[in-house]
Order: structure tokens, then C-alpha cells, then sequence
């Protein structure tokens, strides 16, 4: 099941506001694997810049979301990542610094999401920038709540994608 949210609707948006999206991906019943959409739901509640156009998507699992994120300047993804850190460490990369055979930091459900990336890049003309917001899970098994150590991180992730979303805002 997807979603997609929009903090404010605006009636008619200048053509120089620019549009990030921010993706939420993981399966909600694995734990620390749904920590994306853990992650994007506490965003709702956040303070979101106003000067973009901001689209928060829950992405569950699938990489057939990436239809969705057709038109963005910008795309912040949000994932269990599996870096070999401490559980709830958080990682901040750009997709294009990873490759399909990387072996360090990659995402739970890896393939899919940069074949979803990869497919993404074809059917646009216009490259988007990708920035991946990773967190190391400690418990993947089945449970519909997050560990009690990235639970307590949830606030500390949500202030980095809100940095991200500043970042890139600056940078369209």
C-alpha cells in the first residue's frame, strides 16, 4: 500500500518553486526493516520548508513507486540500510556513489531499489540528483515495531532528512 502526502496544497505554485520528493521504502511487518515509513509518517508532524514543493510517498516495498516520483528535481530516499555499524547509525549518500555490486552499505531490498533508480533514470530525459538517507537496522524479523533503539533515534533521523530537504532545496 502506498500514499502520497502533501503538507500544504498550494492552488497555483510558481515555476521556480522546485519539487523533492521524499520516498519512504520497507515492509512495516519486518521490524527495523519499515524504519522509511517510520520514518516518513513522523515527518508529517515535522516543521517542512514551505519554499518547495514537498511530496512525502510511502514506497512499502515495491519499485513500482518510481512512476510517482515522475516531474521531482530532487528525490531523498529513506531506508533500512546494512552498513555493518551500530544499530540505528545513519548513513547519508548519493545513489550514483553505489553500485549494484557494492559489498559495504546497501539497502535490505537493494536490487529493487537501484533497478527502480536505474529504470527511473531511462524513462527521464532529465537525470534526477538522489540523495539516500540509510539507517542501520538491529532487528529484521517479524513485528510490526521498530526496535527500542531505533525508536529512540526517530527524531534524530527526522532532523537529518529535514537537513537534506534544506540542502537540496539550496541546491535546485
Amino acid at each position: 500500500m502506498s500514499f502520497a502526502y502533501h503538507k500544504e496544497e498550494k492552488a497555483q505554485k510558481p515555476a521556480d518553486i522546485k519539487k523533492i520528493v521524499i520516498l519512504g521504502v520497507g515492509n512495516l511487518l519486518l521490524k527495523d526493516e519499515g524504519v522509511g515509513i517510520h520514518v516518513l509518517r513522523a515527518l508529517k508532524d515535522a516543521p517542512l520548508p514551505t519554499d518547495v514543493d514537498l511530496e512525502l510517498i510511502d514506497g512499502g516495498t515495491s519499485p513500482n513507486v518510481f512512476y510517482l516520483l515522475e516531474g521531482a528535481d530532487k528525490l531523498i530516499i529513506i531506508d533500512a540500510v546494512a552498513g555493518g555499524s551500530d544499530p540505528g547509525s545513519i548513513y547519508r549518500f548519493r545513489a550514483n556513489d553505489i553500485a549494484v555490486e557494492s559489498k559495504h552499505i546497501f539497502s535490505i531490498h537493494q536490487i529493487g531499489l537501484l533497478e527502480g533508480l536505474k529504470m527511473m533514470e531511462h524513462m527521464e530525459s532529465k537525470r534526477k540528483d538522489v540523495v539516500i538517507i540509510g539507517v542501520e537496522p538491529k532487528e529484521i524479523g517479524w513485528g510490526l515495531e521498530l526496535s527500542s533503539d531505533l525508536q529512540q533515534k526517530i527524531p534524530q533521523i527526522v532532523e537529518v532528512v529535514l537537513q537534506g530537504i534544506t540542502e537540496e532545496a539550496r541546491k535546485c
